[in-house]
């Protein structure tokens, strides 16, 4: 494991070194990029009768398995250090948009995800049951918040704009995940592998103890970071309070069967309302200059592991059809899950009308679709699923990723012009 992680350690600075020096994209885009054409170069060269290379680092991804180190590793540290660099009170002031966006829309769009891709799949021949194409809508329907934070972070957009778009990633993934648990559970795929009796009711149940649980259990976490922080002024002890509080609020969130991402988004956000009360200046800046260190370190590692996983994934014919006719549903969906409950919100909050387009276009999606779709049963439907999923990420993160910037400053115009209007 430790030899593994050493090798995924050195591509990827080598990979974001490249990307700095030469390239200049955006680093989740980048390395990403990087990572695929070194998987592709891999496959060439193996198809040229020398599979070595390949066979290798196929094994280094396998030996650190994706799933463990998303859902079970970094996730918990990248959700709570982009909860905890947020504006906890522009998010309080736009909660009403971002909670609706969180809720509504990835609800709407695991459904016409999930009944599209059942129609997609019949079409070019590849069976594929609903209820898998369900789960497939639920786990592409989430965006990466790591990926939309990145590019927010570079283009200085205003405020407003930088909290409703981050502000609903980060719930949207805790959110994603509870709907995927669920399906699962109605497919038999949960925990004990066996088909159980599901109700609506045993849904409802499912979702509102991780959902409402998982909120309640990170603003807990919270209260006890705020405790103990604002009585020391040791900002190495109170480094290691807020990384205890992450791993261990995380692993103790999953044993009560509570949402962990919603937990450290939560607790990140309590910790970022109090922190004036909590910290002093001075120790504030070391805690922040930590996170936001780690965060970027562990971001680079999980988009060059994204990259890489190419080397995993066979396709035929019929998945490369499957997967482009898909990337047009994803996005067909995103605007529909975004403009429906936007309507009823926009002249309300004051957004511009390219918000809806730029939610649409900035819905990156990212580890956590591919963690949750590697983590899938072994079934004739896996493969299907994974390759698409995989399709959809590196086209959110190469094509979207890398023409979002002219659309982003659009949207910062417009919603500017109007709150200098208001």
């Amino acid at each position: 494991m430790l030899t593994a992680f050493a090798i995924l350690l050195g591509v990827t600075a080598l990979l974001a070194y490249v990307n700095e020096r030469f390239l200049h994209f955006p680093t989740t885009v980048g390395v990403t990029l990087a990572g695929a054409l070194a998987s592709i170069l891999m496959i060439a060269v193996a198809a040229l009768g020398f599979p070595d290379a390949r066979d290798w680092m196929s094994g280094v991804l396998r030996t650190l398995n994706f799933t463990d180190f998303v859902l079970n590793g970094i996730l918990s540290v990248l959700l709570f250090a982009g909860a905890l660099g947020l504006d906890s009170r522009q998010l309080l002031r736009q909660r009403t948009s971002i909670l609706t966006l969180a809720f509504f829309s990835t609800l709407i769009s695991t459904f016409v995800i999930g009944f599209a891709a059942h129609f997609v799949f019949g079409l070019v021949g590849l069976d594929v049951p609903l209820m898998w194409s369900l789960l497939f809508g639920a786990l592409i329907s989430p965006t990466d918040p790591v990926a939309v934070l990145d590019l927010l972070q570079r283009a200085k957009v205003p405020k407003k704009i930088e909290t409703l778009i981050a502000g609903e990633s980060l719930f949207n993934d805790g959110v994603g995940v509870v709907i995927f648990l669920a399906l699962a559970g109605v497919a038999g795929l949960g925990q004990h592998g066996a088909q159980e009796a599901v109700t609506a009711g045993s849904v409802l149940a499912l979702f509102a103890q991780e959902a409402l649980g998982g909120l309640l259990f990170g603003a807990a976490l919270g209260a006890v970071g705020y405790a103990m922080i604002r009585t020391i002024t040791a900002y190495e002890v109170e480094i290691l309070i807020t990384l205890a509080l992450v791993v261990a609020g995380y692993v103790t969130a999953a044993a009560l069967g509570l949402s962990g991402p919603l937990a450290m988004v939560v607790a990140g956000l309590v910790m970022s309302a109090v922190k004036t009360a909590t910290f002093t200046e001075a120790t504030f800046h070391h805690v922040e200059v930590f996170w936001e260190t780690l965060d970027k370190v562990l971001n680079i590692l999980l988009f060059t592991f994204i990259g890489l996983d190419v080397l995993l994934t066979e396709t035929t014919l019929a998945q490369i059809t499957a997967s482009v006719l898909l990337i047009g549903v994803a996005l067909a969906a995103r605007w529909i899950s975004v403009a429906l409950p936007f309507g009823f919100l926009r002249r309300r909050e004051g957004y511009s009308e390219y918000t809806v387009r730029l939610l649409t276009w900035g819905g990156l999606r990212g580890g956590i679709a591919i963690s949750l779709a590697l983590g899938l049963p072994e079934t004739p439907y896996r493969t299907h699923v994974v390759t698409v999923t995989y399709a959809i990420v590196l086209f959110t993160i190469a094509v979207q990723g890398l023409t979002i910037m002219p659309l982003v400053h659009r949207a910062a115009a417009a919603t500017r012009q109007l709150d200098g209007d208001a």
